[in-house]
């Protein structure tokens, strides 16, 4: 009897920490915009099928090895965006910003800022600009500051013009001028996706469990 109490304790008590995983933080930033706050996807549209509602926090749960984008509903041109992530072992996704609406099966059409378990063993002989928070292609970020897979992270993306700045869990990762990135690139090598003056955000879907919480953003 003593063991059967103990086993429902523990397991009551996994219950109650799975649950808490997505909980969202209260924010109160003054002006922000809630684009997730854990209670509805009503400001998402794109892959729904795969991307979902779950215990508070959008979860990309993969049916595809590629592809499944989900896009903001509204368009952002200058601005600050704020979220959470978690990873899970080796998973691989894409932020997209000032992105286009494709089809699923087209990849994607904009800017992506890689998301990216630097660390895992199969990402061992990536470029320099393919690490997580890099202008995947253009320019890479510092590593070093993520956290383990499993754990929180915190993301701030600062978009104003040709300028983007990346901070991951309070360090600047990333600052770059874009266009001064792309002068001694030969004009075939990147998107010209890339210099979108407005779109929407995006996640790019790369055939990975991540969760995300607490997405907000703030017009310039």
């Amino acid at each position: 009897m003593i063991r059967k109490m103990i086993s429902l304790v523990l397991a009551l008590s996994f219950l109650t920490l799975a649950g808490e995983a997505c909980a969202q933080s209260k924010k109160n930033e003054k002006g922000f915009l809630v684009l997730f706050d854990g209670t509805n996807m009503d400001a998402w549209e794109g892959n729904t099928r795969e991307y979902v509602l779950e215990d508070g926090c959008i979860v990309m749960r993969p049916a595809q090895e590629m592809g499944g984008n989900l896009y903001s509903k509204d368009q952002f041109s200058d601005f600050v965006l704020r979220f959470e992530f978690l990873l899970t072992p080796g998973a691989n996704n894409g932020l997209g910003i000032r992105h286009d609406i494709v089809p699923n099966d087209k990849g994607y059409s904009g800017m992506e800022l890689q998301i990216l378990d630097n660390e895992d063993p199969q990402y061992k002989d990536l470029k320099p600009y393919q690490y997580h928070g890099s202008v995947y292609g253009i320019s890479p970020a510092k590593r070093g500051y993520l956290k383990q897979p499993g754990e929180w992270n915190t993301q701030e993306v600062i978009a104003k013009g040709d300028r983007i700045t990346v901070r991951i869990n309070g360090q600047v990762i990333l600052k770059t001028n874009l266009k001064e990135a792309v002068k001694n690139m030969p004009p075939d090598s990147y998107s010209k996706a890339v210099f979108n003056k407005t779109g929407h955000i995006a996640f790019l879907g790369h055939g990975s469990v991540v969760k995300f919480r607490n997405i907000r953003i703030r017009p310039l």
